[in-house]
């Protein structure tokens, strides 16, 4: 909104207007200044008023608000939450969501309903959740009819607790899972024991939730895994990937959650059984060729292509979404090349991805895109880029950004001079992946950033920026004088490339290689492979390394993530915060290492200076000093021990802890979230606000149990 500073002064006579203009205007500046507090009064009077209301207000009046409802936020946050902290900000926006608030008073009349357990989830941990009431999956005997009743209420309980009929397949496929329909006996342990759970008996009632999230890949390249056989793969990376359901919106708040309406893994027979409800534009998985032409829905086959023993018949094109294959008849392999759009499960918004991102503020002079229509290869544009700012200086700072998801093969080399400021982005929405091959055979061919030292000697370092990209193929190398490197929201994939089960091909290659550089390596949201740094220590104070909300992965068992030439100390200070280490950590110096999770020995050489707090670290390390490590605290290290849904990069539960994770890892950081990279989602405080919640508006004498579909 737009005031004018003069409004007040506007409204004086014109004589008083005039005497003061004759006297050098003291009065209307005099007036410009009241104006203008008055406007911050003004100001501040509507956001008072915002206030008044859940749907406007302020994150920190939201509980408040609640309180007049008898809302109750998780005993223990207020101490949290008292600290103002940026931490706390965060925690704030997990535990006091505005829809459990301003739903609060329509929940209590709902109370007891499936429905609303499953809002409850959405609103409360934003988690997608299905209901299921296990009284009405329990075999029961069938009673004789008797005279009088119902034929209908006998014919809908003659379908209810019956034996299994061995015909229906996918019946059989969603056994023991959220979607299962079929008869059990009675379980005597409740839902909530502690000592194991029990599902099927007359009180309980289970409410399932997803913890991973549908990730979607638009028009993006196929990857060929035999083009004589047409193979292809849903991942560019050539990797088996499942794909997940993209969630349909509800018919309606009383409808249960079906397959269709949380991000669940698809499965073969739900594919075969309802294969139009999962393909198709703006659906699950689509697919089309090389020259814009869609696969048709009619020539779609759900196929199980384990082995790539099935072989599709003429005019067919065979899907497999367990594995994320795809396989087109014999020598019927599309000229123009494959293109896909799916969704894959993961945990949070980290690596590329076409999630949103963060924008930056600054405003840039120009911007060289690369993409369709415009630059063909990243090399064009950087080479323009190079030619504009030797002739305008303002160009110095240069943003270069590519429009669409596609594979960019090609030996990129960005010498930078003095001054510069290059940023390689993706556009918002887009997941562009950079594949380094071999392109010398004399040489390796890494992404090479190389400070040329030229220009003015009062110009600081190069500063470049890498945000939302996925680089495979070959690592980056970072030589010559360059003053800050920054990797956000990126994958290096470790190991440089996967096989078809996600396991390494170069486990022992290096992600990101600082050669003779004083470079400043900043790292955030991202997922990358091993730091080598390879530096004479006369030349220059040690790299400095920050790593936040990320994960390093040294791809391999006994293999360090940061590491000198040999396996020797890297000439660097290690600074990791909220971030989960695949490997050991050998390095020079520590600065901070909090809330994190390393997998591995970490030894520094000077432990005079750095702190090592709330983290999990092996026994044997060496470190500056620690407080309320892990597993020295709990004194239990042959217990305490992370574990991961799964260590491999490129599955769905990539770094998550697993639920039987101890305690003391998922709720040890300093804040009692989880440590490691998926600290900022808070689990455990959403899960235990949920059970909160479920304890509210469970109908007396039944039990309400959470359960982790993913």
């Amino acid at each position: 909104m737009t005031h004018n500073a003069d409004r007040l002064y506007e409204l004086l006579p014109s004589v008083y207007r005039r005497r003061d203009e004759e006297n050098a205007g003291p009065l209307k500046a005099l007036l410009g200044v009241i104006t203008e507090q008055a406007d911050l009064i003004g100001a501040d009077l509507d956001a008072r008023y915002e206030d008044w209301f859940v749907e406007t207000c302020e994150d920190w009046v939201a509980p408040y608000l609640g309180d007049l409802v008898g809302y109750r936020i998780l005993p223990g946050a207020d101490e949290t939450l008292a600290t103002g902290s940026e931490a706390a900000q965060r925690l704030l926006a997990a535990l006091a969501s505005r829809r459990d608030v301003a739903h609060t008073v329509g929940n209590r009349r709902r109370k007891g309903t499936l429905a609303l357990l499953e809002q409850l989830a959405a609103d409360v941990a934003d988690w997608p959740a299905r209901a299921v009431e296990y009284r009405q999956l329990l075999g029961v005997t069938q009673a004789v009819r008797l005279h009088g009743r119902d034929p209908r209420a006998d014919r809908r309980r003659l379908t209810r607790g019956r034996l299994t009929d061995l015909r229906r397949a996918d019946a059989l496929d969603r056994l023991g899972g959220p979607f299962d329909e079929l008869a059990h006996t009675a379980e005597v342990r409740s839902i909530t024991s502690p000592r194991g759970t029990g599902r099927y008996d007359i009180p309980e009632i289970g409410l399932h939730v997803w913890r991973l999230k549908p990730y979607s890949i638009t028009d993006a390249p196929a990857y060929c895994e035999d083009r004589a056989r047409t193979h292809f793969t849903f991942s560019v990376l050539g990797n088996n990937t499942p794909l997940i359901t993209k969630p349909e919106r509800e018919p309606s708040p009383a409808h249960i959650a079906d397959e269709t309406n949380v991000p669940a893994f698809i499965r073969r027979h739900a594919f075969a059984e309802r294969t139009a409800a999962y393909y198709g534009p703006g659906k699950s998985l689509s697919i089309h060729l090389g020259d814009g032409k869609p696969v048709p829905l009619g020539a779609i086959v759900p196929a199980d292509l384990s082995g790539w023993r099935y072989r599709p018949g003429r005019g067919q094109v065979a899907v497999d979404p367990v594995l994320g294959r795809i396989s087109f008849p014999a020598r019927e392999a599309p000229d123009d090349g494959v293109w896909v759009s799916c969704h894959y499960g993961f945990s949070a918004d980290m690596g590329g991805g076409e999630y949103p991102r963060p924008v930056d503020p600054a405003s840039p002079k120009k911007v060289y895109y690369v993409g369709p229509g415009h630059h063909r290869l990243i090399t064009e544009a950087v080479e323009e880029w190079r030619h504009d700012k030797e002739t305008d200086a303002g160009l110095r700072e240069g943003v270069i950004e590519i429009t669409d998801s596609g594979a960019y093969q090609e030996q990129l080399e960005i010498p930078l001079d003095r001054g510069d400021r290059l940023t390689l982005r993706a556009a918002q929405g887009t997941r562009p992946v950079l594949r380094l091959l071999d392109w010398s055979s004399n040489r390796p061919d890494a992404l090479r950033l190389h400070g040329t030292g030229q220009g003015a000697a009062t110009d600081p370092l190069p500063r470049v920026v890498f945000d939302g990209l996925l680089i495979t193929g070959r690592s980056v190398r970072v030589d010559g004088p360059v003053g800050q490197f920054v990797v956000r929201h990126c994958t290096l994939v470790p190991g440089w490339d996967l096989d078809e089960d996600c396991c390494p091909c170069h486990e022992e290659e290096a992600g990101i290689e600082l050669v003779d550089t004083p470079v400043c390596l900043e790292v955030e949201h991202s997922i990358l492979g091993t730091i080598l740094v390879n530096a004479e220590e006369a030349h220059h104070e040690p790299n400095r390394i920050w790593l936040s909300d990320s994960i390093l992965d040294a791809a391999g068992a006994g293999l360090a993530a940061v590491c000198g030439p040999d396996d020797t100390p890297a000439y660097a200070e290690f600074n990791a915060r909220r971030t989960t280490v695949f490997g050991s950590v050998l390095a020079h110096a520590a600065g901070l290492i909090e809330n994190s999770i390393v997998d591995g020995v970490v030894r520094i050489a000077r432990r005079q200076n750095g702190c090592v707090r709330f983290c999990w670290l092996p026994e044997g390390s060496r470190t500056p000093p620690r407080f309320h490590c892990e597993p020295e605290h709990s004194g239990d290290p042959a217990r305490v021990v992370p574990r991961f849904t799964s260590a491999r990069y490129g599955t769905p539960g990539y770094a998550q802890l697993a639920l039987s994770c101890p305690g003391e890892i998922r709720r040890g950081a300093d804040d009692s979230s989880e440590m490691g990279a998926f600290h900022d989602l808070f689990q455990p405080q959403r899960e235990d606000d949920l059970r909160l919640r479920l304890d509210e508006y469970t109908p007396a004498g039944s039990d309400a149990g959470i359960l982790f579909a993913t």
